[in-house]
């Protein structure tokens, strides 16, 4: 749920106005939005590289996983998986909100990772990699911004 919709749900329960607070964070959220829309422009623009050398980076790390065995399917999947979580992350650093990255990427998709016997241990250590090939791509201020959804992930997927 965005900065706004939160603010908005909570006066509605309560059957008030917005305070002044509310109405401060809400135009603090709407000027922050060119730096948000800029980041997820960067991320949306280089997952392609993002995929790849978070991928090598990870094999270095991994070098006995199944995405690294050969079987073509296993990588693919894998790849697909990584640029899902790159996405994921781009639309909620576009809400400025991390929620739907805890709901999204990290509740369910924990449960079939765990049902598919894929290693959590691995796909955090993946997870790692994407992060530090991305906050090399930043400016230190933009990656300040993508690394807490970034360490979202990597401690939800934590087994």
């Amino acid at each position: 749920m965005s900065i706004i919709t939160k603010a908005i749900a909570s006066a509605d329960r309560e059957a008030r106005y917005l305070s002044p607070g509310e109405l401060r964070t809400i135009r603090d959220f709407y000027n922050g939005g060119e730096n948000r829309l800029r980041i997820a422009t960067t991320l949306i623009e280089n997952r392609k590289e993002i995929v790849e050398r978070g991928s090598l980076k990870f094999w270095e790390c991994c070098p006995d996983t199944p995405s690294n065995s050969g079987n073509r399917t296993y990588r693919a999947s894998c790849l697909r998986d990584q640029d899902w979580y790159i996405r994921l992350i781009a639309y909620t650093v576009i809400v400025g909100d991390i929620e739907p990255l805890k709901d999204i990427g990290i509740v369910g998709v924990k449960e079939m990772y765990e049902s598919l016997e894929i290693p959590l241990r691995n796909w955090v250590e993946c997870i790692r990699c994407l992060k530090e090939v991305t906050l090399d791509l930043l400016s230190r201020e933009d990656a300040a911004e993508v690394t807490p959804y970034f360490d979202c992930l990597i401690q939800g997927m934590t087994p």
